[in-house]
């Protein structure tokens, strides 16, 4: 997706389904959290354990989190979710 900051965004094929029901508003704030957030620091989210361990989980909304994962060897950034952890 973007080379916004020192690590390169890749969105997942389930992630993009997540993110083509999401608001145009939230579309919007999802993309400042990638470039400005995620992109350079993306240790930032909260590391997850159980089934999702290895990933990590950033808020968009109260509700929707990003679940992603990081390849610090190529410095990329893979968005696996951009939507809800509690059901629809």
């Amino acid at each position: 997706m973007s080379e916004a900051g020192p690590y390169t965004i890749r969105i997942t094929r389930q992630a993009k389904k997540d993110i083509d029901t999401l608001t145009p508003k939230l579309k919007q704030k999802l993309r400042a959290i990638l470039e400005n957030v995620i992109a350079h620091h993306p240790s930032e989210g909260k590391k997850l354990i159980g089934d999702l361990a290895g990933s990590y989980s950033y808020r968009l909304t109260y509700q929707d989190r990003i679940v992603y994962s990081i390849d610090e060897a190529t410095k990329t950034v893979f968005i696996e979710r951009a939507r809800t952890h509690y059901g629809d």
